[in-house]
């Protein structure tokens, strides 16, 4: 029997400056230096968490919360002052 997964299969990362605030998703797309689509890659990261990639991205995110635990971006670590934030 195969297991059925609730995990989304699917995110959008969106790069944005940390002095960036609320969580309103049309003020953090506007706010967005670099987007991204990451699929889920069936794999665990080194953080716990599910890894998702595609466009330049790899990220290890906690499906329930919705927060970005881990993320490369074009295989370096994400510029400081920049945050990942999640949309669905």
């Amino acid at each position: 029997m195969r297991s059925v997964t609730t995990e989304p299969q699917r995110f959008k990362i969106l790069l944005v400056p940390e002095h960036v605030e609320g969580a309103d998703g049309a003020s953090l797309e506007d706010s967005a230096v670099r987007a991204a689509v990451v699929e889920a890659t069936g794999e665990t990261g080194a953080s716990g968490y599910p890894r998702y990639a595609g466009d330049g991205m790899v990220a290890d995110i906690d499906p329930r919360t919705r927060t970005v635990e881990a993320v490369l971006v074009d295989g370096d670590e994400l510029d400081y002052g920049l945050s990942a934030r999640v949309m669905s």
